[in-house]
């Protein structure tokens, strides 16, 4: 349904913007919770706070329409499936956050990757397509570049504003939260790819998302908000500083690669980190091996 049209000033945005965004948070924090609460009873030790990050990140990665229930239901598969399945905070492989999505993701795509997310995307709610699944169903629906820098785009609630999330980037690269060179590393896959298959898309019937510039890719979908908060994640990304290059450089390639080549999947961040997440712990044994390697050899010499 079409809204009264209303004055888009900061006051109007921020308060339609709250009374989407405060439910989900509430539901995410209590069911949560609840279940961190469980499993520390259980293992006999104290709530770790980690799940405050994951807890603030859950909401970011939804579509501002998903149904309350099915955000809980998403919420405990994240944390118990993604983080406390493995052993709790510091042991899980996967992304929680990731995790949690991943599971609406294949379990309700309807909700998740149609047109039906998208009807609250704006404050006088008119349904529209996000950039990338406008471009992959060949609509003729179109974005200008600085609307989608500065989000004024259909979405995921934490993915629209490019402004916003670099902002948030250098947060965490100045308080050392954040890896610069799984950002930077990603960012170069991405562009590398995304170069190599325009010249692709220069060839007759090879589809329009091969065509999309690598500006375009940085700006366009969740590319910028995994990027900074879900690849960097300290736990679950790699943690040799030569692994984190090879990491993001993987993200950014896989990225690309499942947003242009597989039309199932226009995002392709998503799985691009779940991917690399999987990898990160060989990843990381090579470049060890490596380097005791080439200490044995300078030693014997």
């Amino acid at each position: 349904s079409i809204e009264p049209e209303l004055d888009k000033n900061l006051y109007n945005c921020f308060m339609y913007g709250l009374k989407i965004v405060l439910p989900m948070y509430l539901v995410v924090f209590a069911v949560g919770g609840l279940f961190e609460a469980l499993f520390a009873v259980i293992r006999r030790h104290e709530i770790n706070e980690g799940f405050l990050v994951t807890g603030f990140l859950i909401p970011l990665t939804m579509p501002p329409s998903v149904p309350l229930w099915m955000l809980a239901l998403a919420t405990i598969f994240g944390v118990v499936i993604g983080k406390e399945i493995f052993g709790g905070t510091g042991y899980n492989i996967f992304n929680p956050a990731l995790t949690a999505r991943a599971f609406l993701f294949f379990a309700y795509p309807s909700e998740m990757s149609g047109e039906k997310p998208w009807a609250a995307s704006s404050v006088d709610g008119i349904s529209a397509a996000t950039p990338l699944l406008a471009i992959s169903n060949d609509s003729g629906i179109s974005y200008d570049w600085w609307d989608m820098f500065y989000g004024y785009i259909p979405g995921s609630i934490g993915e629209t504003s490019t402004l916003a999330i670099l902002m948030g980037a250098a947060i965490l690269l100045i308080t050392r939260i954040g890896s610069w060179r799984i950002m930077l590393s990603t960012t170069i896959g991405m562009f590398l790819t995304a170069s190599i298959l325009n010249q692709i898309g220069n060839i007759e019937g090879t589809g329009p998302m091969l065509d999309i510039r690598a500006i375009n890719h940085f700006v366009m979908g969740g590319f910028a908000f995994g990027m900074v908060f879900m690849a960097t994640d300290p736990v679950s990304s790699a943690q040799t500083n030569k692994g984190r290059w090879i990491y993001g450089l993987l993200i950014g390639f896989m990225a690309v690669v499942i947003r242009c080549i597989n039309p199932a999947y226009p995002e392709g961040m998503m799985l691009a980190i779940l991917f690399a997440n999987a990898f990160a712990p060989l990843i990381d044994y090579s470049v060890l091996q490596k380097h005791i390697k080439k200490r044995q050899l300078k030693y014997e010499k």
